[in-house]
């Protein structure tokens, strides 16, 4: 396990990068949850629809959400190893997807929403669903500051040059 650690922290540029890389996908996922599934429960509408292509790549970015949770993660508990103790909430925040993937599934939330009901699971469940995805947010965050972080100071304005040019 020493081996692993070790490895880790010698690339832990790349794995913050792939931490926060994954995650940032799932920004896609909220702005659907938003303009989708919460518009149509709270106004009667649909705010988003995409072409079939966009939809197949909503469910491609949903399946990064494994790897994502896997390696942010990590980040955290490498994070506890250390002493870090404000990990713990980040922990908690990514790993109670889990309950949301395997149990209150989008699924779910969309047949409450969509006047489908069809469980014994009360409706309050699904905006239990949503406030899951929403923690999201602040990992989102972190691993994009923990990634900004690790570029040396002056290869910042490197960086964006290449992202600026056409």
């Amino acid at each position: 396990m020493i081996r692993f650690w070790t490895w880790y922290e010698r690339h832990y540029r790349l794995n913050v990068f792939l931490a926060a890389l994954l995650f940032t996908l799932q920004l896609i996922h909220l702005y659907w949850l938003a303009t989708d599934v919460i518009a149509f429960r709270l106004f009667g509408e649909s705010f988003f629809s995409p072409l079939p292509f966009w939809k197949y790549a909503l469910i491609a970015v949903d399946y990064t959400e494994i790897p994502a949770i896997l390696s942010t993660s990590l980040l955290y508990i490498n994070d506890l190893r250390h002493g870090k103790k404000r990990s713990i909430a980040y922990l908690i925040f990514i790993n109670s997807q889990w309950l949301h993937l395997f149990w209150i599934t989008d699924e779910f939330v969309m047949e409450q929403f969509r006047g489908g009901g069809g469980t014994v699971l009360p409706g309050w469940l699904a905006w239990v669903a949503i406030l899951i995805d929403y923690l999201e947010l602040p990992v989102i965050v972190d691993t994009v500051r923990r990634l900004i972080k690790t570029i040396p100071e002056g290869d910042m304005w490197k960086i964006l040059r290449v992202f600026g040019r056409k």
